[in-house]
């Protein structure tokens, strides 16, 4: 397990007024300027991102993915994102203690997965927890695995081959209100979304001209033993308000990675990263298989490069839970979780989040 050094923790968490944000400004040159941070990291001894939140039996369970060092250049495929295990993070109330139930699933125990344990997410069922997550197998090519528990903290134990019809990243499960359960996934660039836009994986990344709709999130529903898709995974469409298909032109909406669903008053809520242009934004709809249309930035961009965030209402009150790279100074792979209370308007719309405390509302 890769630990943080604590002396270098110890510095960084007493200089977080003078952390330095890196942000691309128009004409692509990078600025740095000082912020003071919103949020705590979670935990600090070792490095979280893409933050699944679950409220069960009165606890928070948070099922991120681990972060470790790796000698990997940062590049568009995502070969600096090594993660190898999962810990399963909990807590009794916030504020309090932050228990790390230690490793709940390693690669090395997924007889299918060869590397690259990406963003995961659980879900219940019948005194049963399952554990969904993507990882490349011998060939490369992310799919999805489900492993089963019988505590929520684990250990779990790894289906031997991943979900039948499974691709690309980011799986994300939604109970519905009766019963059934839904599956989102789907992330471009090192997601490899883009390489299965014909049905079929292609080696050639295909990518939509900007005036063309952007590539689709996909969901499917589960089966009722949840060990696989009881339907083929059907693409999600993303309106703008205008009724219009969001373009590929649009990166600060259109889908990157990073899908999750909850539902607020009888309104589904599909929430997103714009990737590349470090959003995470939100959509509105009447059904679990959409289409939703657009509403607004949910969180403004962190430091680091990416986000991946989840949504979950715990003892009473809606939460956002998402990462940044605070713990790290900045490095894009080295990242840790955090959370904010939500708020929502009279009209259902979401106010917007800045992970940073000057810049709040």
């Amino acid at each position: 397990m890769f630990k943080i050094n604590r002396c270098m923790l110890a510095l960084m968490l007493a200089a977080g007024a003078s952390l330095q944000q890196t942000v691309a400004v128009a004409d692509g040159k990078p600025v740095t300027s000082p912020r003071n941070f919103a949020s705590a990291p979670l935990v600090t001894d070792i490095y979280t991102a893409d933050p699944s939140a679950h409220a069960w039996d009165g606890k928070l369970f948070i099922y991120p993915s681990h972060d470790i060092a790796t000698d990997s250049s940062e590049n568009n495929s995502g070969e600096q994102f090594a993660m190898r295990d999962y810990h399963v993070l909990s807590m009794d109330k916030v504020g309090g203690r932050v228990r790390d139930n230690g490793v709940a699933l390693s690669v090395d125990d997924v007889p299918w997965a060869k590397r690259q344990m990406w963003a995961p997410d659980a879900a219940r069922k019948n005194g049963k927890y399952f554990l969904y997550f993507p990882a490349k197998d011998e060939q490369n090519i992310f799919r999805i695995g489900v492993a089963v528990s019988d505590s929520p903290t684990g250990p779990f134990v790894a289906q031997p081959r991943p979900i039948p019809g499974s691709y690309s990243i980011d799986p994300a499960v939604f109970a519905d209100e009766d019963g059934e359960h839904f599956l989102y996934l789907g992330g471009i660039w090192g997601g490899q979304l883009q390489r299965w836009q014909t049905g079929k994986y292609t080696e050639e990344d295909r990518y939509p001209t900007d005036d063309q709709a952007a590539i689709a999130p996909m969901v499917a529903k589960l089966s009722s033993d949840m060990l696989g898709f009881a339907e083929t995974p059907r693409k999600i469409e993303l309106l703008n308000p205008d009724g219009t298909p969001i373009r590929a032109g649009q990166t600060d909406r259109r889908f990157f990675e990073a899908a999750w669903m909850h539902k607020y008053n009888d309104t589904y809520y599909f929430s997103y990263s714009t990737g590349d242009t470090h959003n995470i934004v939100y959509a509105t709809g009447d059904s679990p298989y959409g289409p939703f249309t657009y509403r607004g930035v949910l969180l403004k961009p962190v430091l680091g490069w990416t986000n991946h965030h989840s949504i979950a209402k715990f003892n009473g009150q809606w939460y956002l839970f998402y990462h940044d790279a605070q713990l790290s100074g900045g490095q894009t792979h080295l990242r840790n979780v955090k959370m904010l209370p939500l708020t929502y308007n009279a009209d259902g719309s979401i106010q917007t989040l800045s992970a940073f405390a000057e810049n709040r509302g």
